[in-house]
């Protein structure tokens, strides 16, 4: 005979089976299993609209409460109960509730959150096979992490937050090939981390903050995706971790690390919150840790940094908070953490500073500190500062050494102005520029850094952009910003940014399965590619696919430039522009107008060839691809980026000779781009629009041809473009047609370099504006007025 119990028990599965529709029907035993976690959990309020007579799949998900089916299983169980809730009763079985949430095999995601759990986290876990995500914060669980969890392959997620587990960070975490995400904050984990963590290859974030951890923390450098790590509130140190440098964001707050802070943190470029506050460093603090191309939150408050700081550091435009409070900096707060910032946050009391503004100690306070943190002990440092020879034969050593920089520097000052005195004539010059400079050494270090420092005057800072700031740039991305797309398949947005400034924002759709990583290495490269002739990227922002945190779309933000482009300037047969002419359409450039802007493209190809590492070649040069500004300073728009042409092979220009061999390809892929210049010349002087290679063959004969003439130049003044006046220096117009022809050559061997072009260019500039002082006449039009 059936007892009470087991009839009533009966009835309710038959009802489950008769009420549940058999479209989205979810089996018997698992909405029975769903009924008995809303028992083992006594009941909670969230879960209030679960009974015998509803299909749980089907009901609507809210913040709380999220059942996910998939084909008649359960794939996903989110709960999150009351974060003041307090623990379940005494009954409540952990163990009984595990065993119950087994019985759901396919379950991919479980995150029971605030629901008063407490227990120790029972092995059954690893009966869960699919399990990729887990989340079990904020409740009272303790005893050791079960080592069964190293049985769940495909665990991507493992966060254990806000419960009072014990013991240390487990050695076998690295036996979890796929985790991405480990947070096992406010734990009572103590001791040393394995070194194990290092063989989390695939890891993004770690956080094992407000624990008991002490000793050195292991090398984590070969964890080359970590993005965020945070180690705040524990006993870890003393010396400082040794990381990647893709990191985003650093927190080591509240520890005990000591010494100086390596020069290696700022080459953290990707950084974006820098928290290393209430430890025990020393030594000089490092200025370029305001100027890190991301760096919004930095805060260094509470250590024994030394040095002096001046107002006219400068910082990266996107730094909204700095705490430089409680060290031992002297000198003056720089201006540009204080002016014109109403948002911004910077606390820099108890230093040394002069100012008046927050409290500072007297300059004597950080001297005697800093001699007391020195590297001497403090015993030796009292009887050094206080015997008179010590000081006597320090002062005399400064004074020393003064002297000897100033004889440097007079002795420098005489070598150039000897050198200066012995300079060439302009003519000879250019002789010697063309065939003497060698590009191995026109590409030395040195000379790429001042490259480097000179085009970037003007240029706009880098930063990150969030999608939200896109969005209200472009109306969300509104047909009405849309300006087309690009030769690499990217969409091309017009918007204007907080600040009021316009900018060009290009979105790359990116596949599931694409390597993530080389799109972070790009971006390295991208955010170094400053140069006055070039339109710069203002910043990128990446979109992320919900499942996986995969790469979506990556969004780079140019600056706008407004006055169209080189060929609508100088071709009446001007196709339409990417970019619409606002300042200067249906005028066209004057022959001193357009050496310049030819200057400006040269010297961007020199920059993209010599002033990076590894250099930029076949960037697709030609003159609808290089925009004029307010100013008519030529900027190169669509220059080799690497994360538009990752999978795409460099293409020989037309005209080039290269055979197909790879090595000689890589060879001479920069004359790939001289000869796209040459044709940019092309269009210079001669006014047409020159797209196909007979134009290009046609064209050139006919400068060939002109230049052997030696009469008063009049066939090379019936061949270029109209607009130029009949008073045209002849010799300098000689001179672009020369280097011109040559950069057309078939041979890559034989085509000029990049120097010997800008030096004939600047020769031809040169000579031009020698004739236009010593004429009497000047017939070439301003700019403003329309050239018929």
């Amino acid at each position: 005979m059936i007892s009470g119990s087991c009839f009533s028990r009966l009835i309710v599965l038959f009802i489950i089976f008769i009420l549940i529709p058999n479209s989205s029907q979810l089996q018997s035993s698992q909405a029975w299993t769903l009924l008995r976690i809303r028992r083992l959990l006594n009941y909670p309020s969230v879960l209030s609209n679960w009974n015998s007579y509803t299909n749980i799949c089907e009901l609507e998900q809210n913040p709380s409460v999220t059942v996910v089916c998939y084909e008649e299983s359960i794939t996903q169980l989110h709960i999150i109960g009351n974060e003041s809730s307090s623990p379940l009763p005494a009954s409540f079985s952990i163990k009984s509730l595990f065993t119950t949430i087994a019985r759901l095999p396919n379950l991919k995601v479980l995150s029971l959150r605030s629901l008063g759990l407490w227990g120790h986290l029972p092995g059954k876990i690893s009966h869960l096979s699919a399990l990729e995500i887990v989340n079990m914060s904020s409740n009272f669980l303790y005893g050791v992490i079960p080592q069964q969890i190293s049985s769940l392959e495909n665990l991507q997620t493992l966060v254990l937050d806000h419960n009072m587990f014990s013991g240390q960070v487990p050695d076998w975490l690295s036996s979890l090939p796929l985790l991405t995400f480990l947070s096992l904050e406010n734990n009572n984990l103590t001791g040393r981390l394995p070194d194990s963590l290092s063989k989390l290859k695939t890891l993004r974030m770690l956080v094992l903050s407000s624990n008991r951890l002490s000793g050195n923390v292991p090398d984590l450098r070969p964890l080359t995706n970590l993005q965020e790590l945070r180690l705040e509130d524990n006993r870890l140190g003393p010396q400082f971790p040794s990381l990647g440098n893709r990191l985003v964001s650093l927190t080591l707050q509240k520890n005990r690390f000591t010494g100086s802070l390596p020069s290696e943190v700022a080459s953290y470029f990707l950084l974006q919150r820098l928290d290393i506050s209430l430890n025990r460093f020393v030594g000089p603090f490092l200025p370029s840790l305001l100027t890190l191309p991301y760096i919004q939150y930095l805060n260094i408050s509470g250590n024994r940094f030394t040095g002096m700081l001046y107002e006219n550091m400068s910082c990266s435009e996107g730094l909204e908070s700095a705490d430089l409070s409680a060290n031992l900096l002297t000198g003056n707060i720089p201006v540009c953490l204080i002016s014109n910032h109403d948002n911004k946050v910077v606390l820099y009391s108890d230093n040394c500073l002069v100012t008046k503004i927050q409290s500072q100690h007297p300059y004597a306070y950080c001297q005697n500190q800093a001699l007391a943190v020195g590297i001497l002990p403090h015993e030796q440092k009292k009887t050094l500062a206080s015997n008179p020879i010590y000081l006597t034969g320090l002062i005399g050593g400064i004074i020393l050494s003064v002297i000897v920089v100033c004889l440097v520097i007079f002795f420098a000052i005489r070598r150039v102005n000897a050198k200066r005195a012995n300079e060439r004539s302009p003519r000879r010059l250019i002789e010697h520029a063309s065939y003497g400079y060698s590009s191995k050494l026109l590409a030395d270090a040195r000379y790429i850094s001042v490259t480097k420092k000179l085009g970037a005057l003007g240029v706009p800072a880098y930063r990150s952009f969030s999608l939200e700031e896109l969005e209200a740039a472009t109306n969300n991305f509104a047909t009405s910003a849309f300006m087309g797309e690009g030769s690499h398949g990217h969409e091309l947005y017009k918007g204007s940014l907080k600040d009021g400034s316009l900018a060009v924002i290009r979105c790359l759709k990116l596949h599931r399965g694409q390597n993530s990583q080389n799109y972070n290495r790009h971006i390295e490269i991208i955010s170094k590619l400053r140069h006055r002739h070039l339109v710069c990227a203002l910043g990128h922002c990446f979109d992320y696919y919900t499942d996986d945190s995969s790469i979506s779309r990556v969004f780079l933000i140019f600056e706008y430039v407004p006055n169209g482009t080189l060929r609508s300037s100088i071709s009446a047969e001007s196709a339409t522009d990417t970019q619409s002419a606002e300042g200067v359409a249906g005028q066209k450039l004057n022959w001193t107008q357009r050496i310049a802007a030819a200057i400006g493209v040269a010297r961007g190809i020199q920059f993209l060839h010599a002033g990076v590492i590894p250099g930029l070649f076949a960037n697709n040069l030609k003159t609808t691809n290089i925009l004029l500004d307010q100013n008519l300073v030529t900027k190169i728009s669509s220059y080799n980026l690497p994360v538009f042409s990752e999978n795409v092979k460099n293409e020989v220009a037309p005209g080039s000779s290269l055979d197909g061999s790879k090595d000689e390809r890589t060879k001479h892929l920069d004359k790939v781009d001289i000869y796209d210049f040459g044709v940019i010349l092309l269009e210079i002087i001669s006014g047409r629009v020159i797209t196909f290679q007979h134009e290009i063959e046609m064209v050139e004969d006919e400068l060939r041809a002109s230049i052997t003439t030696e009469d008063d130049g009049a066939p090379r003044r019936s061949i270029v473009d109209p607009v130029f006046p009949r008073v045209t220096c002849d010799e300098s117009l000689k001179t672009v047609i020369d280097i011109c022809i040559r950069c057309l050559s078939m041979d890559p061997m034989e085509r000029p370099s990049i120097e010997d072009v800008l030096w004939n260019l600047q020769f031809a500039s040169q000579v031009h504006d020698g004739w236009k002082q010593s004429s009497t006449s000047s017939d070439e039009p301003p700019l403003n007025e329309p050239h018929m």
